[in-house]
């Protein structure tokens, strides 16, 4: 089986999720300062995991300029397949599940690798036919 790493790309934080078979799972969340920071983060967590492939949550938007760009100095440095997982859905979802576990607000800030299982998650099943 293949070893994704799922993440959900924010301006401030990554969101990371890892699968090596139909269910993903929360890796970790990372706060960065500057784009050399985050490639490095990524670049060592693909090392690490022995990672084969990138699922990244693409939002509408001016965001989705940014990850394409980020993603191709990305791609330079590992060398993976990056696949894109429509992810207007992902965040509504989880943000209205743990609305509705009635996870106090300081928490649902941290959604990035919740976010970053379900677009993982939405992928996998996607290339699963679940």
């Amino acid at each position: 089986t293949m070893k994704y790493l799922g993440i959900d790309f924010g301006l401030v934080h990554l969101g990371l999720a890892f699968a090596d078979g139909p269910l993903a799972e929360t890796l970790t969340e990372k706060t960065y300062r500057t784009e050399t920071e985050a490639l490095a983060f990524l670049t060592r967590i693909c090392e690490e995991q022995e990672i084969e492939a990138l699922v990244f949550g693409l939002p509408e938007g001016k965001l989705a300029l940014t990850i394409k760009s980020f993603v191709q100095k990305l791609t330079n440095m590992v060398h993976l397949p990056v696949y894109f997982q429509d992810e207007t859905l992902s965040t509504l979802e989880a943000k209205q599940k743990m609305f509705s576990a009635g996870v106090p607000q300081a928490k649902r800030r941290h959604d990035h690798v919740a976010a970053a299982a379900l677009i993982l998650q939405d992928y996998l099943d996607t290339i699963n036919h679940v």
